[in-house]
């Protein structure tokens, strides 16, 4: 049995409290899960382009902290302070004069706050926004056209200050958002801890944070967040949690000794922003301010660019094609009227405004403003801040999502998982097993010892164990939390009734802590409890102790029996300790025997082992589901953490972010060596930080191509440098994180994720979203609203610039034939900025077509090899453009002459647009469908419309279309057509012999006018309901699901009323209020037309090209995560006797 029994576990090797194994038999599952597919994972087949290294300008950016290689007098003679080595507290520390004079020369002990824009610079960037420009360039032209001819051309004073106002009014509503959004996160920021302890002048006084400088010496006790970086010169049982920096979860033990050369790992540093868990220290301060690690970290987050949103360049794509065709298609027939209307350079000017208008979309910007506002705010109701309103987009486009896991995926809280005592293992996460743990035999006694062999302390003992503060490392203070929990109300009584009579601290030398204690048992009055390393413990013991309470001497079965069980919950990711007493007889150690450490008069051996525990950092709630509706939803999801490997891992294959096999398991399923695994076989990869820097191109392709990645024990630059190859292979990338290590990538990445309350300030400002509660399960709802708000965003996009055709249309025919102008500028205007803004914004309320429709489709940008080899072909393309300075490696900035010169060249290159016209399967903002909808199909079905209703109009007034066009050729003097005051028309008789004054001609063209702007809106209402749906016809429930629909139509329908049948606004307006209801008719005969027209193309589409979804993803574990943070069933092994 022995011989089976090392084959089947290895060596596990002890260091410090944390257990490192390698290779621990794990527990085999019942069948291997393939989440790969050889199709979606095969490498790239086109290599990255090469691109000169940068050379790093600023050296400062390495952690320059040397002093841990000194000896303590060295570092005090370095920083001319006082210090005793043989009793700390009698340390004079620096004079106040010296504070005073290093603090005049150092400045405070803060970190720079981020520099940020003036509010009226960031105001100006709004306003300089593409499509801003355009608006304000139409304003200007209005008061060219004023300049020109001022008489005739008066109103357009209202026209061009209507569309100046409007771009300030776009670009005042983006910056209050940002500004909003910028209020509400520095209510959250806190960069320094207050106060702190000092020595100065041999005295211990309390003073700010801020006032600390080099030299001093710093007094730290359990509790205490560390103010700077400290050289440890005298500690008493001092560990500290490192978690905000490196992400390791694991308290580090400090003191007066160094055997690292690495900082990071040197043992006599602590670093500013870190936490003191146990014991007190005293240190000298070596870096204030900017200067400590926290702050160079900080210096790394300043230094990464922030890459612009997927969303933000989709919509620069858009506008620039927009004002493209609206400044060519205004400049062509400003050319081309010239000439047609007699050199009248007003008028054609005039006309070219109408159309320019008339492409623009006004009230675009606003709507998309408005409707990512609204989607922000819906998530702030769901503890989701967003400080760029764009981020709410990007989100659901996100392709890669890489998370911490300390404090993000896990509580960053110990918890007991299970117990092994008198040979029996107990799942003590299981509801129904740890209500009557308890009372299990030999839990009881593990449970007197987490209570009496504690340092751990409470800051407040008048409510329930688990609603109070522990003050202790993690381990600690999960034993302490397990056993209040279990003796209830009883727990705080009992350290008074069984008092501490001797006791030795955990070293690490021993491993293992001892305390002694006035407890009564039948053969004396002293107790003598021990907890450690399983295998220093296990040394110290003889016996084992039984169910019934008996021990008996351990036999090699037991030795067995531990190993295995030991192995068992190593094997989980646990950390585990074991627990052992000693009854000592009243002949030996009476009641007032004085125990001595120096001649260890104490029992160090023949001990009774009582059982064994294992704590892990346990998923938060909701987490294991989270990441399984990410998988679901196409998104790749990896774990960066500084913690170890085994643990990552261990963690992950619990949270659904693993279930297929690493290399290491495909070896074991296919009974060969590691080495020999090929690529195909394994899904699941794990990679150590220590191999981040020697990594190729090829090599991160590899990586990248697996369905499950985790990498582990990496620093904040190896976060930057995973999520900078992630963006080069095409990914959009969303970070989380809370610590100060995350903030680099956080800023890096398309969108970081901060948490709020465990999360550092550095974080938060490097964020572009903080998750108010710290709740990773939020993020599921970000993605939800993010691929929402996208959809709508479409679909608002779609129905908005529909209207274009029927506007463009008849201010073509009105230069070209010409006819009497169908539509003002000043009536486009109250289509974009009226009717259709109030419609456009109820899309932010329309709900999925289906309940998890969503969450089933594929990011709109996926990113397969097919896709990264595009991308990467596009980038070697492009090439060519870009000239580096082979000295620094930077990119050498172009001329004015040059750039335009490269956009001109490469317009013109067949390889551009054979890459513009690649089938891919992405899905953008505004693609091909969207723009055929918009001008081929239903918008020129609109203008069909509207210019039907149009000449109707004008033939019930007697004007045919022939009279039409000759009036409008008479337009001017002598003839003045359709004027009416302060020149008058002269009288026209018409074909059909009707006899028309200059009143009838002027009713005749308000009323043609007001039925052109009345069909629109018409119109768009039933575009408005063909444009809800993209896979199911636009008829039935779904239609009447957003009421705000309908309060979007009763709002644009009550404004067009008011502008045609109120008559003082007609003067403005040039409409007419007799025109007849009658004729609303044509424009509803439209209306479903374009209904029916909607209906067809869908079934076309559900026909030809079918909806995409993603494929299920067997292996994940969708049960809330609280059942399954250790397995589900309690595990027996024999029992002994």
């Amino acid at each position: 049995m022995g011989n089976s029994m090392e084959e089947k576990i290895s060596v596990v090797a002890v260091e410090d409290t944390k257990i490192k194994f390698a290779g621990v038999h794990k527990p085999k599952r019942t069948r291997t899960i393939q989440t790969i597919d050889t199709n979606t994972s095969r490498r790239p087949s086109v290599s990255a382009p090469k691109r000169p290294g940068k050379k790093i300008k600023n050296e400062k950016k390495d952690i320059d902290i040397t002093e841990h290689l000194l000896t303590p007098e060295d570092c005090a003679a370095k920083f001319d302070t006082e210090i005793d080595l043989k009793k700390a507290s009698n340390s004079q520390g620096l004079t106040s004069q010296q504070a005073y004079n290093i603090l005049l020369e150092t400045g405070p002990n803060v970190l720079t706050p981020p520099k940020r824009r003036h509010p009226f610079l960031k105001y100006l960037d709004c306003v300089l926004s593409l499509f801003n420009l355009l608006l304000i360039l139409a304003g200007i032209l209005d008061y060219i056209l004023l300049a020109i001819d001022f008489k005739a051309n008066f109103p357009n004073t209202y026209l061009g200050a209507i569309l100046i106002g409007v771009s300030l009014l776009n670009a005042f509503i983006e910056f209050y958002q940002e500004q909003k959004s910028q209020a509400l996160l520095d209510s959250f920021l806190d960069m320094v801890p207050a106060k702190c302890m000092v020595v100065r002048e041999g005295k211990v006084r309390q003073i700010d944070a801020s006032t600390l400088v080099v030299g001093d010496v710093v007094l730290i006790r359990m509790g205490d967040k560390v103010p700077a970086d400290l050289y440890i010169f005298s500690a008493s049982d001092l560990k500290v949690d490192n978690s905000p920096l490196t992400g390791e979860s694991d308290p580090q033990e400090r003191g007066p000794f160094n055997s690292q050369k690495n900082v990071f790992e040197a043992e006599n540093i602590i670093f500013n922003g870190t936490l003191a868990v146990s014991g007190e220290g005293y240190g000298i301060v070596v870096r204030t301010g900017d200067g400590t690690v926290l702050g160079q970290i900080a210096g790394l987050t300043a230094g990464e660019a922030k890459v612009a949103s997927p969303l933000s360049q989709e919509i620069a794509k858009f506008v620039k094609t927009i004002a493209t065709i609206a400044l060519v298609t205004a400049g062509v027939f400003f050319g081309i009227g010239f000439p047609v209307n007699n050199n009248n350079v007003s008028l054609t000017l005039n006309f070219a405004i109408s159309v320019f208008v008339a492409w623009v979309p006004e009230g675009l910007p606003a709507t998309v403003t408005i409707l990512l506002t609204i989607s922000a705010k819906r998530m702030a109701t769901r503890n989701v801040l967003v400080k760029d309103l764009q981020g709410v987009e990007t989100l659901g486009a996100i392709t890669l999502l890489a998370t911490d896991k300390t404090g993000t995926l896990t509580r960053n809280q110990m918890t007991v998982t299970y117990v092994w005592s008198c040979l029996t293992l107990r799942n003590a996460m299981e509801k129904q097993v740890s209500e009557s743990i308890v009372e299990s035999p030999g839990v009881e006694e593990i449970m007197n010892i987490c209570t009496l062999n504690t340092r751990a302390k409470f800051d407040r003992i008048d409510i329930p164990v688990s609603q109070r503060q522990i003050l202790g490392d993690a381990t600690e203070t999960g034993l302490v939390r397990f056993a209040g929990e279990g003796f209830g109300p009883k727990f705080d009584t009992i350290p008074d009734q069984y008092p501490k009579v001797f006791e030795i601290p955990f070293n690490s030398d021993n491993k293992w802590a001892m305390t002694i204690h006035k407890k009564r048992h039948a053969k004396g009055s002293l107790t003598v409890y021990v907890k450690g390393a399983p295998e220093r413990v296990l040394n110290l013991c003889d016996h084992i102790l039984l169910a019934d309470g008996s021990s008996v001497s351990l036999s090699g079965e037991h030795s067995v029996l531990f190993q295995e069980t030991y192995s068992y919950m190593a094997s989980q990711g646990h950390r585990v300790l074991a627990f052992a007493r000693v009854l000592l007889e009243e002949s030996e150690y009476p009641d007032n025997f004085i125990f001595d450490k120096t001649t260890k008069n104490y029992p160090m051996s023949g001990l009774t082992f009582v059982g064994l525990v294992s704590l892990e950092d346990p998923p938060k709630h909701g987490v294991r589901e989270a990441i399984g509706k990410c998988r679901a939803a196409g998104i790749k999801v990896m774990m960066v953490t500084g913690d170890h490997p085994l643990t990552a891992e261990a963690i992950g294959r619990k949270i659904n972010l693993m279930v297929g096999d690493t290399k290491e398991l495909a070896a074991s399923r296919l009974n060969c060596l590691p080495e020999e695994v090929p690529e195909h076989e394994y899904s699941s990869i794990v990679v150590h930080g220590d191999v981040i820097d020697e990594l190729t191109d090829e090599d991160w392709d590899t990586i990248f191509s697996k369905d499950e990645i985790i990498f582990a024990r990496t620093s904040p630059k190896h976060k930057l440098e995973i999520v900078k190859h992630a963006q080069a292979m095409r990914h959009i990338v969303g970070v989380t994180g809370d610590g100060v290590n995350d903030a680099p990538a956080l800023k890096k990445a398309d969108l970081g994720i901060a948490m709020n309350i465990s999360g550092s300030d550095v974080s938060k400002d490097a964020a572009s979203m903080i998750l108010l509660d710290d709740n990773f399960a939020s993020i599921i709802h970000g993605i939800e609203e993010g691929r929402l708000i996208f959809v709508n965003l479409k679909k608002s996009i779609q129905y908005t610039i529909t209207h274009s055709m029927p506007e463009v249309i008849p201010n073509l025919l009105y230069i070209i034939v010409p006819i009497p102008l169908p539509l003002s500028a000043i009536l486009i205007l109250v289509i974009d900025l009226g009717f259709e803004l109030f419609a456009a914004l109820t899309f932010a309320w329309d709900i999925p077509e289906s309940e998890d429709g969503l969450m089933k489709m594929p990011p709109r940008k996926p990113v397969n090899p097919e896709s990264i080899d595009r991308y990467r072909r596009s980038l070697i393309r492009k090439e060519q453009y870009i000239q580096y300075d082979y000295k620094n490696g930077e990119e050498i900035k172009l001329t004015i002459y040059r750039r335009y010169y490269n956009v001109l060249h490469e317009l013109l290159s067949a390889a551009y647009w054979k890459e513009k016209f690649e089938k891919n399967d992405d899905e953008v903002l505004v693609d091909l469908p969207l723009l055929s909808w918009a001008y081929l199909e239903v918008g020129i079905i609109e203008a069909v419309g509207a210019m039907t209703a149009y000449f109707v109009v004008l033939w019930y007034h007697g004007i045919t279309p022939y009279d039409a066009v000759v009036m409008q050729r008479g337009v001017g003097a002598p003839t003045n057509y359709f004027l009416n005051g302060p020149v008058y028309a002269v009288d026209y008789t018409t074909t059909l012999g009707k006899l028309l004054n200059a009143e009838m001609q002027k009713i005749a063209l308000g009323q043609a006018q007001s039925i052109v702007y009345w069909s629109i809106m018409v119109m768009q209402m039933f575009n408005m309901f063909a444009c809800k749906t993209r896979f199911s016809i636009p008829i039935g429930r779904y239609m009447f699901s957003n009421k705000f629909t309908f309060a979007g139509i009763i709002g644009g329908v009550s404004l067009a009323a008011l502008i045609v049948y109120c008559p003082p606004f007609n003067i403005p307006f040039g409409t007419d209020y007799r025109l007849l209801p009658l004729w609303w008719l044509i424009s509803f005969g439209f209306g479903f037309v374009i209904i029916g027209y909607a209906c067809i193309r869908i079934k076309i589409k559900q026909r030809f090209s079918p909806p995409t979804l993603n494929p299920n993803i067997h292996g994940l574990r969708m049960h809330p995560t609280i059942r399954t943070v250790a397995t589900t069933d309690a595990r027996s092994l024999n029992k002994m006797v």
